[in-house]
């Protein structure tokens, strides 16, 4: 088993090469200018993000949980609340919900998308229900009007977890505030990443975004001047500069990103795996290109051999992590959550890779199958 790969997973150091020149300068620029937290460079990062995420307002933030509980908490999640989340998505969805004292309630997904099943959240619902928080998995928006429909019948709030779906668009429009509140990450190998952590969040609503901007300095506005009980999780003036010089290339990766997902698709279309499948409404921006095969960690061992990297989103669901054993979730109540951490495999995608990878990746399955 190889320990380099001919075909790395992703190449992080490979956008910085493309745009070296821009971001070198972006970070001289905040190194002389003396302004080290917020300032001018966050709130120009900040207007550009919320243009582009066609949303009205855009507050940045530490990194991406930080979003999610701070989003969660500015639309008034409390301790005793209950948030209804996915069965199957990162820790960190679930981890901001019980941050805020709240208690997650897994619904389980769409088998063929990987997304929460709208038509699953009612029967969700209880008295001490607060919230819905759908997850865009893997880069391909949740199908939101069946779930914003439930939740204005409901009156409750939907907050966004946008974490992996910088550009993907819902019915033509981009993520951002479909929702009450969207909450971004810009960790290293998101769509649009950071050279750190980093995050932020985007809304229609003034009065959310003005409270989560208090919240994420200390509950101030004014120095000295504590209004609530807020925290520290302000975005850095440096990550704000890389991340408006990655902005401007977003578009550009994200369809270098769609390019190789239809050539997978035509290189594996006749391999015995099950595909992504895309809904007609959305335009996905593949942050990851998840195939399921009955003989996942086999066929993991066999790419690596051949000098192909893969991982794998993610191996246990939430509700089966020692994190959560306290909430007493049986495997038996997410079998679709189970089986997708069982068979999922993430193959190389970004937009640095070679355009013979799915070729690459379908030769290794014929090879074995012949």
């Amino acid at each position: 088993m190889t320990n380099m790969h001919d075909i790395p997973f992703l190449d992080l150091q490979a956008a910085y090469r493309e745009l070296k020149a821009d971001i070198d300068k972006a970070v001289a620029r905040v190194l002389e200018s003396g302004w080290y937290i917020l300032g001018p460079e966050v709130e120009a990062f900040e207007q550009e993000f919320a243009a582009y995420c066609q949303a009205d307002h855009a507050v940045g933030v530490g990194n991406g949980l930080d979003a999610l509980v701070l989003a969660l908490r500015a639309v008034g999640v409390r301790p005793g609340d209950e948030v209804i989340v996915p069965s199957n998505t990162y820790i960190a969805t679930w981890l901001a919900v019980t941050q805020c004292g709240a208690t997650p309630v897994p619904v389980e997904p769409y088998e063929s998308t990987f997304n929460i099943d709208p038509e699953r959240i009612e029967a969700a619902i209880t008295p001490r229900t607060r919230a819905i928080l759908p997850v865009h998995l893997y880069g391909q928006p949740a199908d939101l009007d069946p779930i914003l429909s439930v939740a204005r019948r409901h009156g409750l709030r939907v907050v966004e977890d946008a974490a992996q779906a910088h550009g993907a668009r819902y019915k033509g429009r981009r993520i951002g505030a479909h929702g009450d509140v969207a909450a971004w990450s810009f960790y290293p190998g998101k769509n649009l990443g950071a050279l750190g952590d980093g995050g932020a969040v985007t809304t229609d609503d003034a009065a959310i975004a003005d409270r989560i901007r208090l919240l994420r300095n200390y509950g101030s506005r004014e120095k000295y001047v504590h209004e609530v009980q807020g925290v520290n999780s302000r975005l850095d003036p440096l990550q704000a500069a890389v991340l408006r010089v990655k902005l401007t290339m977003l578009d550009d990766w994200n369809e270098r990103r769609r390019t190789l997902a239809a050539r997978y698709a035509e290189a594996l279309a006749g391999a015995d795996l099950t595909l992504p499948k895309v809904p007609d409404w959305a335009e996905p921006v593949w942050h990851l290109f998840v195939i399921r095969s009955r003989a996942r960690d086999a066929l993991q061992t066999r790419f690596d051999r051949a000098g192909i990297g893969t991982l794998i989103h993610y191996p246990i669901p939430p509700h089966a992590q020692q994190a959560y054993e306290s909430l007493e979730l049986d495997d038996k109540a997410f079998p679709l959550a189970c089986r997708l951490a069982e068979e999922g495999l993430s193959l190389p995608i970004g937009p640095h890779l070679t355009s013979d990878a799915p070729v690459a990746v379908a030769n290794v399955l014929e090879r074995e199958c012949s």
